[in-house]
């Protein structure tokens, strides 16, 4: 035997400790307690989970996993996507946990579990096969499944007849038929890969081999799909299907309420998880792993546009003017409470402080209060927001806040110019392209302003991403730009730099 196929036999080895490690199963049981056992484990998940893997449901399912099980179940020819993010045990689920539920119900008998390559997918089948063997309770009521015909890596037959086969993406797939047997259960388990995005052509050929050659192979009243991936990037595999087949289910969890915090999976995690996570990786790392917010690398506006420095004194900048791009809900979805300080020094701007938050507008106010109150007493903030979202709501917060806070804002109103959000954000990009544009370099691991650069970046034709931070941050420019007496000849506004009176 070689190196490698020692390795592989000690993984399983360890996958049938794991497996029997289920637990003890009642010798003394009646044959009707058992026999009610089965039968409520059949239309109860929850209880499946928790009689037949405790070694892996070491919590109480979330809702989300109760409803991604229900769904499986109820519909024989469901085509899903369980786009749940790190951490909710999704190859788990739809990879050991949902195929047994189905097959003690005798609606799963031939399983194909496809991914990236055939040796990775063949390691994750290895779970299923290390339960079948050696997991006692399964054993117990449902009899010995371990096959002394084909019983191997990658490829396995029950004594039941439950089919099992690991393939890789692309591959061919003649020879799935086992006998008069087709596949009735197939799901795609982390096919896509950092350097596949990078690939839209290979992409697509998945799409097309996903479409043409995989789904096909299943032929019957049975033809459940299921694709396990999270949602990392803008374009991916799972997307171009999205935008297809818009009539298959799409499961798209978040880890967590970005405003409160409030774990989705509150079984699991406790109520302070998430935010004690975001100060050891950061907003934009978060968001990105936990709420499948995939972060661009800029289409207008590049990484490399961003640009820090060690910023002037506060009471050397020419003006200073803070504007708040105003959001009423303060809810999971709804758009930020966006505020962006800045001064003006010299021809160049600089971003002196960042709040960009899904919150409530008594917590944006707060922080302007708070700004404001930690100002030395030479410095003065002129606050602006957009007379649009101006109502009795907007003044009742501010004026409570002031009062609490027992400063005065003086935050005025402004009309913003009536033309397309997109083009207003635009004219930020000469700015970014010539250099006006600076950031603190104390900010530079402040997450609000992480996550204002990345809407920044997100700026693209028919973007559909929040623009709240950009939305502001062109507002203050506009506002401090007639402030801007040192243009020595030069138009700054251009995309190329040209002395006034130059003809163009």
């Amino acid at each position: 035997m070689n190196r490698k196929d020692k390795i592989a036999l000690e993984r399983y080895r360890k996958r049938l400790e794991f497996a029997r490690s289920s637990g003890e199963v009642n010798a003394f049981e009646t044959k009707a307690e058992q026999k009610a056992r089965i039968e409520r484990a059949k239309k109860d998940y929850a209880y499946m989970c928790k009689e037949y893997f405790p070694h892996y449901a070491t919590s109480e399912p979330a809702d989300c996993h109760l409803k991604a099980a229900k769904q499986t179940m109820k519909n024989p020819t469901i085509k899903k996507f369980d786009e749940m993010p790190r951490g909710f045990g999704k190859s788990v689920m739809d990879d050991i946990l949902i195929p047994f539920w189905l097959w003690i119900n005798d609606q799963a008998h031939y399983m194909v579990l496809v991914t990236v390559s055939k040796d990775r997918a063949s390691e994750l089948l290895e779970d299923l096969r290390a339960e079948f063997e050696g997991n006692p309770k399964i054993i117990h009521d449902f009899g010995e499944q371990h096959g002394h015909g084909q019983w191997e890596k990658g490829f396995f037959i029950t004594k039941s007849g439950f089919v099992a086969k690991a393939l890789g993406a692309g591959q061919s797939v003649r020879g799935l038929r086992v006998k008069s047997r087709r596949p009735d259960y197939i799901v795609v388990d982390d096919l896509e890969t950092k350097e596949l995005i990078k690939n839209p052509k290979r992409q697509d050929e998945y799409v097309k081999w996903i479409e043409r050659d995989l789904i096909p192979t299943m032929d019957g009243d049975i033809r459940r799909f299921v694709y396990a991936n999270n949602r990392f990037a803008p374009v991916m595999i799972q997307t171009k299907l999205q935008e297809k087949h818009p009539e298959w289910v799409v499961n798209h969890i978040k880890a967590y309420d970005p405003v409160t915090y409030k774990p989705t999976w509150h079984q699991k995690y406790h109520d302070n998880y998430y935010r004690e996570l975001e100060k050891d990786i950061g907003t934009l790392a978060l968001e990105a792993e936990y709420l499948q917010n995939p972060q661009v690398e800029g289409y207008y506006f590049k990484p490399e546009h961003i640009q820090y420095g060690k910023m002037p004194k506060l009471n050397q900048f020419k003006i200073i003017i803070g504007t708040w791009d105003v959001a009423y809900a303060g809810s999971a979805t709804s758009d930020y409470n966006a505020i962006d300080v800045k001064g003006l020094h010299d021809k160049n701007f600089w971003v002196i402080d960042t709040f960009v938050k899904r919150c409530k507008m008594v917590t944006a106010v707060s922080y302007m209060c708070d700004f404001q109150k930690r100002l030395p007493k030479t410095v003065v903030v002129h606050w602006r927001f957009e007379a649009q979202f101006w109502n009795d709501e907007v003044e009742r917060v501010i004026r409570e806040t002031e009062r609490q806070y027992g400063i005065k804002l003086n935050i005025l109103k402004i009309q913003v110019p009536k033309i397309k959000k997109m083009d207003r954000i635009l004219t930020l990009h000469p700015y970014y392209q010539n250099g006006r544009i600076f950031y603190n370099e104390k900010l530079k691991s402040h997450n609000d302003t992480q996550v204002g650069i990345a809407q920044l970046l997100s700026i693209e034709p028919n973007y559909k991403t929040n623009d709240d931070y950009p939305d502001t941050q062109q507002t203050g420019i506009a506002l401090l730009e007639p402030y801007n007496t040192q243009n020595d000849g030069l138009n700054y506004r251009q995309g190329k730099m040209r002395p006034k009176n130059e003809r163009i």
